[in-house]
């Protein structure tokens, strides 16, 4: 056989597979999906005027004292006897008692596994919210119903307590002040 019908058998079987890997099973399952699950199929995309803002299961930085800060995140993961996480945890924890939090919860000072988790603990969320209120000028009762209305969980395997996604909290907190300014509700 020479090497020009090698190349030529190479090259259809490699289509051959290509076809069935990518047209007769994933595009099906693809399909499937978005009939399923349209949200988690689409990307669980959070969306405010018709403008994307983040993703329900990615967690978004938040640096402003207007907005629930969630976990540390982007730095790499360190062994517990490695100084260097003791100085970051340390770091973090002065930030947050200049916040006015004296003892933060865990997961306001260690990083996220893999520095996307949307979610942290209710205890985490509590602990913000008198700078939420003084912030915003919003009530502290009215933001603790707006807490236990984004409370999520137990979510399975993921987590053992309730917890809050951050993205979606900051949101309804949006529209909570818009609301407040206004007297009207924001949808």
């Amino acid at each position: 056989m020479s090497f020009t019908a090698q190349l030529l058998r190479g090259v259809r079987l490699t289509l051959l597979l290509w076809l069935l890997t990518v047209v007769v099973i994933t595009l099906p399952l693809l399909g499937l999906a978005r009939l399923v699950a349209p949200d988690a199929a689409s990307g669980s995309l959070l969306q405010r005027d018709g403008a994307v803002v983040g993703a329900r299961l990615i967690g978004q930085p938040f640096s402003t004292a207007r907005y629930l800060q969630g976990r540390p995140a982007g730095a790499p993961n360190l062994a517990a006897s490695n100084p260097e996480l003791t100085k970051r945890v340390a770091t973090a924890a002065s930030r947050w008692q200049s916040l006015g939090v004296t003892s933060p919860a865990p997961d306001l000072l260690q990083d996220s596994a893999s520095g996307v988790d949307p979610h942290i603990s209710l205890a985490a969320a509590r602990q913000q919210l008198p700078r939420l209120a003084r912030e915003r000028q919003l009530p502290l009762v009215q933001l603790e119903r707006l807490l236990r209305l984004h409370q999520e969980g137990p979510l399975g395997l993921q987590s053992i307590e309730p917890v809050v996604n951050v993205l979606g909290f900051n949101l309804a907190l949006d529209g909570l002040s818009a609301g407040a300014v206004t007297g009207q509700p924001v949808p």
